[in-house]
């Protein structure tokens, strides 16, 4: 290459980073799939010259360029398949200047005729990324979705300013996707692939509601489990989600031999039990797991107290009184007992019922617990 050559492929160079503008790839940028027109080679091509007068200008400019270093390319190499990065600049910075004019027809038109011309570039995971954000910001987003599919499944990854591409599509499928099955693919490849980039505590509680929501309670067991080291971790929507992990597990670990068939059996030997005196027996009852003792003012979540809970420290020389119906807050998963003379400062308890939600076991499953004790006068 002679001296003039260099000097020209320097100036083109410097052209392209004077223009070069950071696209962003989180979570506003989505996926891969062939647009259904595709129009002529873009060179000159009438339709993507747009804009101001010195957009028009600028986007002549950069398509002459395009085409140049295109041809410097394939002469000197001899091998039309080895891009350089300076073309790959020039396609950005056309790209770039379309989402500037908000031109999202022409972007998608643009870079989806370059991919199906140029198959074998290296750059086209990053170019069809952006043929999903024109996408969205048409509001196409089932459409997005395919291309970050199809990204992910058939386009090797690639790092854009520190960036990976196939985790900005894995981080836009989990919140444009509603079918849990995929949802559960794309979160095991997330934790598989990048884990050193995510909140796995978020992760790993999706994770689990996504595989109750397709009936694999194995999965939700385990997945929740994973979850439990990063308990404290916020997770939108979801405020009780400590508790509710935690109770699923220790549950799922328990023998559950107190529970009953039924809320009517339940009610009747608990009140057998204090009829009698028995604080044995109100023990055996009492769930194992996940019991509680709080007055109506605590969260749920607050379990001070429970290591010296015992029952016999209470019924000691009392006469424990109990309802004869439920409380009428009642409900068909929920109940309630009042009770009365436990304490000479809080005398009224009320025991809590509660239908065991735990589908992994069919045969718990619907079961009723004696879950737990409220101190003091319903509010």
């Amino acid at each position: 290459m002679n001296r003039r050559s260099i000097i020209a492929r320097s100036c083109l160079v410097s052209f392209c980073l004077r223009w070069l503008l950071i696209v962003v790839l989180t979570q506003g940028i989505l996926g891969c799939a062939p647009h259904p027109h595709h129009a002529e080679a873009p060179r000159l091509d009438p339709y993507y010259i747009s804009g101001s007068k010195e957009d028009r200008e600028t986007l002549r400019q950069l398509f002459v360029l395009l085409a140049k270093e295109t041809e410097n390319r394939e002469a000197d190499t001899g091998n039309a398949a080895v891009y350089s990065a300076v073309e790959f600049a020039l396609v950005r910075e056309i790209a770039n200047r379309y989402i500037r004019l908000q031109e999202y027809g022409k972007l998608i038109n643009f870079l989806t005729d370059r991919t199906n011309r140029n198959p074998q570039d290296p750059y086209n995971a990053y170019y069809l990324l952006m043929v999903a954000y024109g996408y969205i910001q048409q509001e196409a987003y089932p459409v997005a979705a395919l291309y970050f599919d199809g990204i992910i499944k058939n386009y090797p990854d690639l790092t854009v300013e520190g960036q990976s591409i196939h985790l900005a599509c894995l981080n836009q499928l989990i919140t444009l996707v509603d079918n849990p099955e995929q949802k559960v693919t794309y979160y095991e490849e997330l934790i598989a692939r990048f884990s050193d980039s995510l909140d796995l505590g978020m992760t790993y509680f999706m994770l689990g509601q996504a595989y109750e929501q397709i009936g694999d309670w194995n999965g939700a067991i385990q997945s929740y489990t994973q979850y439990l080291p990063y308990r404290g971790t916020i997770i939108p929507g979801f405020p009780q989600a400590d508790q509710y992990a935690k109770q699923l597990v220790d549950f799922n670990q328990s023998p559950k031999d107190w529970t009953f068939e039924n809320l009517h059996s339940l009610v009747n030997a608990v009140k057998g039990a204090l009829a009698d005196g028995s604080s044995l027996r109100l023990r055996q009852y009492q769930a194992k797991v996940n019991f509680f003792a709080r007055s109506w003012e605590q969260e749920d979540t607050d379990d001070s107290g429970m290591a010296e809970f015992n029952l016999a420290d209470f019924m000691r020389g009392n006469q424990i009184q109990y309802a004869d119906v439920l409380d009428t807050s009642s409900n068909a998963a929920e109940a309630y007992l009042r009770t009365s003379g436990w304490d000479q400062f809080i005398s009224t308890w009320y025991f809590y019922f509660r239908k065991i939600y735990f589908p992994l076991n069919p045969d718990i499953h619907g079961r009723w617990e004696w879950a737990g004790v409220y101190y003091g006068e319903k509010f």
